[in-house]
């Protein structure tokens, strides 16, 4: 059996963080429940289990595939197009 692999790894780039919150979130004064960093450009934003969804929002207008958690002491990455973890 194949093993399915992402196919957007390429789109990983040591980034600077666009702040300690997201940043969408800050604008509005809202909250959000755990934070997301774009592993292509550094944007942070908010989770999906957030009201907002803008980590979600960010990738699907930017085409900016590959997040990561930006909770302390979380490493993992996930791939919004291949829907999987990386």
């Amino acid at each position: 059996m194949k093993t399915k692999s992402c196919q957007h790894l390429d789109m990983i780039h040591e980034v600077t963080p666009s702040g300690t919150g997201c940043v969408e979130c800050l604008a509005m004064g809202a909250s959000w429940v755990h934070l997301r960093l774009c592993l292509t450009c550094g944007h942070v934003g908010c989770c999906d289990d957030s009201l907002h969804k803008h980590a979600t929002k960010h990738s699907h207008a930017s085409g900016h595939p590959i997040i990561q958690s930006f909770e302390p002491g979380e490493t993992w990455r996930w791939c919004n197009v291949d829907q999987m973890l990386v």
